[in-house]
């Protein structure tokens, strides 16, 4: 049986494999949205075994693992790690075409050598003790050195410490660039006042300034918006559910702001402006720090209110929003354009309903000075597979510049997920070395060789100047 990971994965012509081998394969890789912790980076953290590295906070794998029936406690539950890997061994089988499929096994072979078995309940023992052979020299920073990882942008609230990232920094042995991302998601999140008011109580500590009105919150964003920044931050990102572009005016907000101190809960009608101004000041003062802001747009978070009692956020029960976005994100981005403050902008769509709306969109509020300055993101989260991604790169090249595009992302938790970097790649390879052997595209190697090299590593470099 032909091995399922070889050279030629993926890669069905030999224009493809051309590309692949010849350009793209040997690229440095920026990973510019992830979710790795700091932490584990600073301070080098090493794994007993595969269940940790590779099942620990992966919920890709914990929705697979349910709908195959596993009982909680082999998932997220107490159950010892050895019966935790044979319960995810048991689920392989039932991945065939699920992306996990593919980037498993991606990952078994580029990092632990296993190339020539597959994963099932039959082969479950054996990739476990030969990937115990291999884990004493896997550690976060030698996996991201390995992976040829020039530069790193984890995902940090307004009020983290950022003392990881100094630590990682003034490390001279490690060549690296960890730099954090502007995520002040919970700014926004007015519909729990009380959980509001705590996030604004830690805010002030770490901002060293008293919040009491709205003029104080921006003012204390500002002050960590700093740090940041001594920090190499060069991107800001926002996770929402849609686009708020609601129309009020300053005494509205501030009046909103005062009702949440005093303790009051916010009417929907309330809740929706007071989040249109949040996100207008924070994109302002993204572009004031010249910073590209990211908007995640579509996630229904924690569908499951049983599961997030018990479990929390961020534990795979999320899915796709399907409320309209044209018009908002529309208005949204027109506000800024129209006093001089849209910066550099990436769009992510997490339902593909919207994916030509988002390729259109982008090229709505292009400036003609800063090449590709609205961007449509790659394919994230749900759609970070070959429909998506394939959907996404041909949608961008009829309404777009796929030339102009900066490429692929981990947004992972997972030191191992380097690996989809190698997916998009020869993905893309062979999409394009599709078109050439079928004459869409010129059977130029110096031209085709460009664009590849461009959409998987120079265009990230120059766009976001690290």
């Amino acid at each position: 049986m032909k091995k399922l990971i070889h050279d030629d994965f993926l890669l069905q012509s030999d224009s493809a494999q051309r590309l692949y081998h010849e350009v793209a394969k040997t690229l440095p890789i920026i990973d510019y949205h992830c979710h790795l912790p700091p932490q584990e980076i600073a301070e080098n953290q090493q794994w007993d075994n595969l269940t940790q590295i590779w099942l620990g906070g992966d919920h890709y794998k914990w929705r697979a693992m349910r709908a195959n029936g596993i009982n909680e406690r082999y998932i997220t539950g107490d159950a010892p790690d050895r019966e935790k890997f044979d319960h995810w061994a048991a689920t392989m089988p039932y991945a065939l075409r699920n992306p996990l499929y593919h980037w498993s096994h991606l990952e078994l072979t580029r990092y632990f050598g296993i190339d020539d078995l597959l994963l099932s309940p039959k082969t479950a023992d054996e990739i476990w003790e030969r990937s115990l052979n291999v884990l004493p020299g896997i550690s976060a920073r030698q996996l991201i050195t390995d992976s040829k990882v020039e530069v790193i942008c984890t995902t940090d609230d307004p009020i983290d410490s950022l003392e990881h990232h100094h630590s990682i920094a003034e490390d001279s042995s490690f060549a690296t660039k960890v730099l954090p991302t502007w995520r002040p998601d919970k700014c926004l999140a007015v519909e729990d006042t009380l959980q509001y008011n705590a996030y604004l109580d830690k805010l002030e500590v770490a901002a060293d300034q008293e919040i009491r009105t709205y003029d104080d919150l921006i003012s204390a964003l500002k002050i960590r918006q700093i740090s940041f920044e001594q920090q190499g931050c060069r991107l800001a990102d926002h996770g929402l559910n849609t686009v708020f572009a609601a129309d009020f005016t300053e005494a509205e907000i501030r009046f909103a702001f005062d009702k949440i101190r005093s303790g009051n809960e916010l009417k929907p009608l309330e809740i929706e402006k007071f989040k249109s101004s949040v996100m207008l000041d924070l994109a302002r003062m993204n572009y004031e720090k010249g910073w590209t802001t990211q908007l995640h747009i579509g996630a229904m978070r924690n569908n499951s209110s049983r599961q997030f009692k018990t479990l929390g956020p961020d534990s795979g029960f999320d899915s796709m929003e399907d409320r309209p976005l044209a018009l908002n994100l529309s208005k949204f981005l027109d506000r800024l354009d129209s006093n001089g403050r849209l910066g550099k902008t990436i769009l992510y769509n997490l339902n593909p309903t919207h994916n030509t709306v988002m390729a259109t969109m982008a090229g709505n509020f292009q400036d003609g000075e800063i090449p590709g300055k609205i961007q449509w993101g790659s394919g994230w989260w749900f759609m970070d597979q070959l429909d998506g991604m394939t959907d996404q790169i041909n949608i961008l090249s009829q309404q777009g510049l796929l030339r102009r595009f900066v490429g692929m992302l981990t947004d992972s938790r997972s030191f191992l997920s380097y690996t989809r970097h190698e997916y998009f790649r020869r993905l893309l390879c062979n999409i394009i070395g599709t078109d050439i052997e079928n004459g869409l595209l010129p059977n130029d190697p110096q031209l085709m060789g460009s664009l590849i090299e461009e959409i998987c590593y120079k265009n990230a470099s120059e766009y976001f100047q690290f």
